[in-house]
Formats: C-alpha cells, sequence, structure tokens
C-alpha cells in the first residue's frame, strides 16, 4: 500500500494546546462551582476543530502527567526545572479536558512516569504494525523524530503540515538525526543543555558531514580539518562534554515502548457516552452553540 493512502492514526499533544487556550481565553470562564474554566473551553474548541475537519477515525489523545516523575528526571534531575508548575486552577481543568475526551469516545493516554510524547511515540509504534501512519498534531520539534514515510506532522495553530522530508527544511537535519541534533545543540524548553558553543547551525553541518552523533564522537579529529568555523573549538568542546553529549541524547529520545494499559490499537474512536457529555456540558456551563457542536461531533442527537 501507497504509504499516504495508509489509514491515518490522529496523535494529539493535548497538554500544548490545553497550556495554549490558559494562556489565550478570558479568565471569565466559570465552572458550575464558580471555579476557573478557560482551559477547558479553549480547548473544547481545538477539539471540535479537529474532529469537524478531519473526522477521524483512529484517535489518540496523549496528556502530560509525568511533570516531575518522569524516568528522565532520575537521569538529569534538571531536566524541565526551568519551567514553573502548573496553577492549581489549570491543573483542575487538565481533568476536565480528559474526560471531555473520554466522553467523545476517544483515547485517551496519561502515565506518571512518562511523559506526552513517549505515549505518542508507543501508540503509533503500535499501530504502524496493523498498517496505520500518524499525524502527530503538535508544534513540539522533538516529535518530528518519530516521522516515517507517509507520517505527518501538523502545527494546528499555524495550520502547516510537514512530512518527514519537511524536516530538513525547517531544522536543516533529516527526522531520523532531530535526536542527535537535539543532543548537540541542546533544547531550551526541556532544559537540554546540549554542547556548549554548539549551536543549531554548526549541529546541522556535523551530522550532514558525519551523519550520526556516534561517527561524530568517533572521528571527533576530524573536526578541525573541516571547512566550518570555530571547527577547533567544536572539536575540544564535543572532546570536554562527550558524555554530556551522550546523555542529552538519551534524555531527547522518545521512548516506543511504554504500556499503554488497556488502550487497545489501532485506537478506534468508541461511542460517546450521551449522558455523561450532557453532565460534563452543564458542569462546565457551556453554551448551547459549543453543546450543538459537541454532540454532533460525538454523532449524538441535541436537544436544546
Amino acid at each position: 500500500m501507497n504509504a499516504v493512502a495508509k489509514p491515518p492514526l490522529y496523535l494529539v499533544d493535548a497538554s500544548l494546546y490545553v497550556f495554549r487556550a490558559w494562556h489565550s481565553m478570558p479568565d471569565e470562564f466559570r465552572d458550575a462551582d464558580g471555579r476557573p474554566a478557560n482551559a477547558v473551553h479553549g480547548f473544547a474548541r481545538f477539539l471540535l476543530e479537529l474532529l469537524e475537519r478531519e473526522r477521524p477515525r483512529h484517535v489518540v489523545v496523549a496528556f502530560d502527567e509525568a511533570l516531575d516523575s518522569c524516568f528522565r528526571n532520575a537521569l538529569y534531575p534538571a531536566y524541565k526545572a526551568n519551567r514553573p508548575p502548573a496553577p492549581e486552577e489549570l491543573r483542575q481543568q487538565f481533568a476536565h479536558c480528559k474526560t471531555l475526551c473520554t466522553v467523545l469516545g476517544l483515547t485517551v493516554l496519561a502515565h506518571r512516569e512518562y511523559e506526552a510524547d513517549d505515549l505518542i511515540g508507543s501508540a503509533l509504534q503500535l499501530a504502524r504494525a496493523l498498517g496505520h501512519r500518524g499525524v502527530i498534531v503538535s508544534a513540539d520539534k522533538d516529535l518530528s523524530q518519530l516521522l516515517e514515510l507517509g507520517d505527518e506532522q501538523w502545527d494546528f495553530a499555524r495550520g502547516q503540515r510537514w512530512g518527514m522530508a519537511g524536516v530538513a527544511a525547517r531544522h536543516g537535519v533529516e527526522a531520523r538525526q532531530m535526536v542527535d541534533y537535539l543532543a548537540l545543540c541542546g533544547d531550551s524548553v526541556d532544559n537540554i543543555p546540549g554542547v556548549p558553543g554548539i549551536g543549531a547551525k554548526t549541529a546541522a553541518a556535523l551530522l550532514a558531514h558525519f551523519g550520526s552523533l556516534d561517527a561524530l564522537l568517533a572521528r571527533v579529529d576530524e573536526v578541525p580539518f573541516l571547512r566550518l568555523r570555530g571547527a577547533k573549538q567544536a572539536a575540544a568542546k564535543l572532546r570536554e562534554y562527550r558524555e554530556q553529549a551522550l546523555l542529552c541524547r538519551q534524555l531527547a529520545t522518545i521512548a516506543l515502548d511504554v504500556p499503554l494499559a488497556e488502550a487497545l490499537p489501532p485506537f478506534l474512536r468508541a461511542a460517546a457516552d450521551a449522558a455523561a457529555l450532557l453532565a460534563l456540558c452543564e458542569a462546565l456551563r457551556f453554551g448551547p452553540l459549543t453543546r450543538k457542536r459537541l454532540h454532533a461531533a460525538a454523532g449524538l442527537a441535541f436537544a436544546p
């Protein structure tokens, strides 16, 4: 089968869109108990646009629960230490967002030791074995490492979609090199340091020449002779920070073997729970238009 003709599995990086809604939606939205509900309302709008536009049959919605309990924190305690903890008002809304996905019949994934990226990678790995391709709904560059022929990544907010071949145009390296690229130049978003003094352009140039981090470290004596600005300094830094580069690669590598509990590939949409959806609409004080759209997306009749 042609790679693009394979049935798509949509893999949603939910936390990204919950945070985006939290920062962009006015805080006047409140639930029935008077607590903030702006992030849930914004996330519901995003989810409805996705479901209405694509009408996906296979969907996974992955949430981050491993805020400070991820296996990467054990490897490197400073991992994501630059991020402030989510305020309590937002933590409460994450639970509502997960419930919304569940009542709509979507597969929800969350784990105390693994991040959403790991859940997305593991779900995609399982679905590929059943003949599916992935559509990763996220702007996160880390997820580009998962792209294979036929897969897509979709920055939903900007309306940009790209496949495996599009990674080079965005980052200067191939999809399969993204982990080594992050190991070299680091990732300030996740507080991954990389190798000091090696920026994105130098990392891309080194990987274009050597192909991989392993080959680069094995042939580091060749680096000073490259037609590359600061080549001698780069070689010295690579020797000095060799172990740090290998650790950074470990931190940046998405796990593909996370146990997904009772979630079963290919993650077919289930029937919606009409009673639970109605109760959630009441609890979150959704307006009539949002209620109508949610029922339509769930394939349920709506009585105003």
